[in-house]
């Protein structure tokens, strides 16, 4: 058994397609094929049935992609080990973080890593604040950068830095003559536009409004949308209000295009997160005190 045929093993697995897997891998599907041949003929086994070109797990199959799986990230952990020791010349590391901090506050510290670093593959993936603590538990992602509060006992979670939300609007709406907005105007008031639930800019404004005694129940959300871009387009509309991160807001509101309402929220911590039980490797820790660094 080889750590390619496992490799080859798992991307097929995922995909239940050779060919997807073979284009995955950057490999031609004949060897896609000769390979779990040869894992199958070796250890006496089938793990596939092979069903209208594609791949099912048989019972075999089922058992085997846990242990595979583990056996590959214990692999890239030597790896990574050993590339350490060769002083931060060659690795990898992954990062998950939030839409707001991976767009708008993350990249800047990212691209002063790679010039120190270059050997260093830096992978980042983008979610929301429940799917990127859920990666740094699963041990997908090394560190997690997010927005929200996140309530997990495996994780270590550290503030890294400060942001604001605001209330945006059209420069058309209702909200934009500068007034000062009382809590239970944003019930009784204008339509919300509104990230999903899990997002942390939804789960920070929401909390703001319990600590002042308003249920989220009361608003009168009109869309919950999965990007902040989205969110700023419907707000430019003019009909609704939204809620988003000052740094996502600056450029529409330095054009004019929406105006902030003049209703306070509290400044909301970015927050690191890794796993309590895994060491942070060398290049994990660079990366983090960069990020505490001034720009």
């Amino acid at each position: 058994m080889t750590f390619e045929q496992l490799a080859i093993f798992v991307a097929v697995a995922d995909r239940a397609h050779l060919t997807r897997a073979a284009e995955a891998l950057h490999l031609m599907p004949s060897a896609v094929s000769s390979a779990l041949r040869a894992l199958e003929s070796y250890y006496g086994v089938t793990l596939f049935d092979r069903v209208s070109r594609g791949l099912v797990f048989n019972e075999n199959g089922r058992l085997f992609p846990g242990e595979a799986t583990a056996v590959l990230k214990r692999a890239e952990g030597a790896w990574l080990v050993l590339a350490e020791l060769g002083g931060l010349r060659r690795g990898r590391l992954t990062v998950a973080a939030s839409q707001t901090i991976a767009g708008y506050w993350l990249p800047s510290f990212m691209m002063r890593f790679h010039e120190l670093y270059p050997g260093i593959d830096l992978v980042l993936t983008i979610g929301n604040t429940a799917t990127v603590a859920s990666a740094v538990v699963a041990g997908e992602a090394d560190l997690g950068f997010i927005e929200g509060q996140v309530d997990n006992q495996a994780l270590a979670v550290e503030g890294i830095a400060q942001d604001a939300l605001l209330v945006v609007v059209g420069a058309d709406h209702p909200w934009a003559d500068g007034r000062p907005l009382q809590v239970e105007d944003l019930a009784a008031g204008s339509s919300l536009v509104l990230r999903e639930h899990g997002s942390g800019t939804r789960s920070e404004f929401e909390a703001a409004l319990l600590a002042r005694g308003l249920s989220p129940d009361r608003l009168k959300v009109t869309l919950e949308l999965p990007s902040n871009e989205v969110v700023l387009s419907a707000a430019r509309s003019g009909a609704c209000a939204a809620v988003v991160s000052a740094s996502v807001a600056a450029p529409l509101l330095g054009q004019g295009d929406l105006v902030a309402v003049n209703f306070a929220l509290p400044d909301r911590a970015y927050s690191l997160l890794h796993h309590r039980e895994r060491p942070l490797s060398r290049s994990a820790s660079k990366l983090v005190r960069l990020c505490r660094e001034p720009l």
